[in-house]
């Protein structure tokens, strides 16, 4: 007869048990996967909403749309995504994702850098009126 141990659950499992997640004005974030000095997250973006443009002082970040039409501005370029397409974010530069378009808009967001917290954010213009605010 075999004998099962138990084993500590692995630290794969544990963060998806802590999983965090928030619901904005222009749609919801969950947090997929994080570690030290990254996170990994899916936005999802109703349509004709945006998130604030912001910046990050302490980290950088890629984009990757997986369903719907994403406009992304980084700095002074603006640009429309489609799925499989991806925008790079380099750290403390201006940026903003929109969704213009009639479906919702479905994005993965790798953040790295020294810092992944929510509060490192400097919100420089936002529709829902929060600019200035973490």
């Amino acid at each position: 007869m075999r004998t099962w141990r138990f084993r500590e659950p692995s630290a794969a499992i544990t963060s998806l048990a802590r999983r965090q997640a928030d619901v904005r004005p222009w749609g919801d974030w969950l947090v997929l996967d994080e570690g030290p000095g990254f996170k990994v997250k899916r936005l999802h973006v109703h349509p004709h909403a945006r998130l604030s443009l912001q910046q990050h002082h302490f980290r950088a970040e890629a984009w990757i749309v997986v369903a719907g039409i994403a406009t992304c501005q980084v700095g002074t370029r603006s640009w429309l995504a489609s799925p499989g397409e991806t925008a790079h974010v380099p750290r403390c530069s201006a940026h903003r994702l929109a969704n213009q378009h009639d479906e919702e808009l479905l994005v993965i967001e790798v953040q790295w850098g020294a810092e992944t917290r929510e509060d490192d954010i400097v919100r420089l213009a936002d529709d829902y009126g929060r600019a200035g605010v973490a």
